[in-house]
């Protein structure tokens, strides 16, 4: 019986996966093998050595110190693309928002209440949240993973004209894309040609403030920015000296911060961007179906921290080693198991930067102390037999 703590609220949804006679899911548990979680800060969270796993339910993992629960040998997973259609459809809304006004329509007509003749004040007012439409527009989208494939092609559904800028973009999510959407060689030249521009890359050293006074000065004059990815992407006062000099016409942000609100020309939601009760479904589906592979068989999907390894079931002995991708580490791994008889019958080694995944099948049986024996090998993080 494997045991999982949650650390947020978690859909009743997992119950598909994580079925009451194989797992026991609860925020009381102690010792658990994995930990699922939403939001929860787990900076200074006192992982118990028992965990083998952690699931994010959504994409970003910034409260989780990925790298520093690798060194404890504990694999953490996210489930990109779970929540893509709940962030483009607030994308396709954004859109909307940055043309006309709707936002400040919406509080004006509500301003109204009391007001004797509020048809004809309607009529006298309207002009005041007038704006384009989107149709025959350029929409520039940069970022071509599972979200911003999903927004380019809907854009390209409602007749935007849609350019594409992504230098890592997946074959996977190349074969998604409308044949309509372009490709912008650069970032400038997407820049120059958007009306409207779309950001949706991943909170990076290298694109923390990526929306600064250089790159909104590259922008075609007037156009409008939507960053629906995360906040610390943007430069909140460049966004802000841009739009006061009427180059930038809209900013539509899923990220408040006290010191957009109230700025004109500024439309923030709430962080909207995955919430819906289908997208926090999908989430902890793909978590959960995540957790269950990996303890089970050893397969690593979706990992942050670790690399990706597809494992069948296991109808036989396996052992699974995560450690540090150095040199001589598969010879200190078989040296160790070796010196107690255990016999490999093939394995299976995979890297991702500082970190290594290696899968041995052993022809024989594996006593206790061949496992206990990886573990004090320096750089094994951790080891166990399935």
């Amino acid at each position: 019986m494997f045991k999982i703590l949650t650390m947020n609220s978690i859909s009743p949804v997992y119950k598909k996966i994580l079925s009451a006679d194989e797992y026991i899911v609860s925020p009381d548990v102690e010792n658990p093998d994995a930990i699922l979680v939403r939001s929860a800060d787990m900076h200074s969270y006192e992982l118990p050595a028992s965990v083998k796993c952690i699931a994010r339910a959504g994409a970003g993992v910034n409260n989780i110190p990925s790298e520093a629960f690798a060194e404890k040998g504990v694999v953490v997973f996210n489930t990109p693309g779970a929540n893509a259609n709940a962030v483009k459809e607030l994308a396709i809304a954004a859109l909307l928002l940055a043309s006309r006004d709707i936002a400040g329509g919406i509080a004006w007509c509500q301003s109204l209440k009391g007001e004797a003749d509020v048809p004809k004040l309607v009529e006298k007012g309207k002009k005041a949240f007038v704006g384009p439409e989107i149709m025959g527009k350029t929409l520039g989208v940069i970022g071509l993973g599972e979200i911003g494939a999903l927004v380019a092609n809907s854009a390209d559904a409602l007749g935007m004209k849609v350019l594409g800028h992504d230098p890592y973009i997946s074959v996977k999510h190349a074969w998604m894309l409308s044949r309509s959407v372009g490709h912008a060689k650069t970032q400038d030249e997407l820049l120059a040609a958007s009306d409207y521009v779309t950001v949706h890359v991943p909170l990076l050293d290298s694109t923390r403030g990526m929306i600064n006074d250089e790159f909104l000065a590259k922008m075609k004059p007037g156009a409008a920015l939507l960053n629906l990815s995360r906040g610390e992407l943007a430069d909140n006062d460049a966004v802000k000296r841009a739009l006061e000099s009427g180059h930038l016409r809209t900013y539509v942000t899923d990220f408040p911060s006290e010191d957009l609100l109230g700025v004109k020309g500024v439309v923030v939601t709430p962080h909207l961007g995955a919430s819906t009760p289908e997208s926090e479904d999908n989430c902890v589906v793909m978590a959960c179906q995540q957790i269950d592979a990996y303890l089970k068989s050893g397969t690593i999907r979706n990992s942050v921290n670790y690399p990706a390894c597809e494992l069948s079931m296991p109808d036989d002995r396996r052992i699974a080693v995560l450690h540090a991708n150095v040199p001589n580490m598969i010879g200190q791994i078989t040296s160790a198991i070796g010196r107690h008889n255990v016999n490999i019958d093939n394995m299976s080694n995979i890297s991702k930067g500082k970190f290594a995944y290696t899968v041995l099948h052993p022809d024989n049986e594996v006593p206790v102390k061949a496992i206990a024996a990886l573990a004090e090998v320096e750089g094994i993080f951790g080891a166990r037999l399935l």
